[in-house]
């Protein structure tokens, strides 16, 4: 059980190089700021990592990878669950909360092709893998012509599955593979006007339990104030489309100044119908901007297109 009163704050994190990645990187950071801080890492296998056959939609979602972390935390057996925030649900328990995000990595998709295809020279009936609906619906709008193949796993075993499965390209978030030293993979970077990235895409976060005092003086100065207010705004989006991974979603918010920007788009699964609409307003209240965003789309027919995902 984690001590409330030691300096010690225990992270439960996924055994994934990623996710290992980011849970030691924040180890490191709290401890630079705080020299008399020790961070422990506790290993939690998920739902998410277990089941691996099935796609996320058909079980639960983004949530699986959450669950059981976030358990461990109302037991008082971890302090903090380090995330990729494009992984967490917009939901959290009662009595957990969102309380930090770090500065964003690069937000863009990637597209990895041993054969050297960018986006615009893959050949006809080319093969692309990809386990994101979001990056799905997106890509076939804008290459109709291409063949989808779904997949799962951590970012090594989608990079092996570009060989072993015979695909001309597949296409992963930039950041994972900038994070685990993997940039060089990269053939090309996608820009968010053909592909809007999924809400949190970069981002890490640390989740903790709301009452815990002596937990959150410690993590809050990793807080990156432009990039948690972007998240905000991104969050406030899916909430109101009760939407995430396993959906065609995208939004993406940037901060100039004291205005933010934030594009959202919804989009059938075949990519044949995708509505894209954007907003700007004051960084002072970046939620309002989210909902007033999702309203916007909904209105021009969005919900007709979840209600068609949902239902499948």
């Amino acid at each position: 059980m984690a001590d409330t009163f030691s300096k010690t704050i225990t992270i439960g994190t996924r055994g994934s190089p990623l996710a290992l990645w980011q849970a030691h990187w924040i180890k490191s950071q709290l401890e630079s700021v705080h020299d008399d801080l020790t961070v422990e890492l506790v290993k939690i296998k998920t739902s998410g990592d277990i089941i691996q056959d099935v796609p996320l939609a058909k079980v639960g979602g983004k949530g699986l990878f959450t669950k059981e972390i976030e358990e461990s935390m109302l037991r008082y057996e971890t302090d903090i669950a380090v995330h990729s925030m494009k992984d967490v649900p917009v939901q959290f328990p009662p009595s957990l909360t969102l309380s930090v995000v770090t500065e964003r990595e690069d937000p863009r998709d990637a597209l990895i092709s041993s054969k050297g295809f960018k986006l615009d020279t893959l050949p006809k009936g080319a093969r692309v893998g990809t386990g994101s609906f979001r990056r799905t619906t997106q890509l076939l709008h804008y290459r109709p012509d291409l063949e989808v193949v779904p997949m799962r796993g951590n970012v090594q075993t989608r990079l092996n599955k570009l060989e072993s499965e015979g695909l001309d390209a597949i296409i992963l978030a930039a950041a994972g593979l900038i994070r685990l030293g993997m940039a060089d993979h990269i053939t090309e970077y996608i820009e968010p006007e053909i592909m809007l990235p999924g809400g949190g895409q970069g981002a890490v976060g640390i989740e903790s339990r709301k009452e815990d005092l002596r937990v959150m003086t410690r993590i809050f100065p990793l807080d990156h104030e432009e990039t948690h207010l972007a998240l905000e705004a991104e969050r406030s989006f899916l909430t109101r489309l009760e939407g995430g991974c396993q959906v065609p979603i995208g939004v993406y918010a940037t901060i100039d100044g004291d205005n933010l920007r934030l594009r959202g788009l919804v989009g059938s699964l075949d990519g044949k119908q995708v509505l894209k609409a954007e907003q700007t307003g004051s960084i002072e209240d970046p939620e309002a901007i989210g909902l007033e965003l999702a309203g916007e789309i909904l209105g021009m027919g969005a919900d007709k297109i979840l209600k068609e995902v949902y239902g499948n």
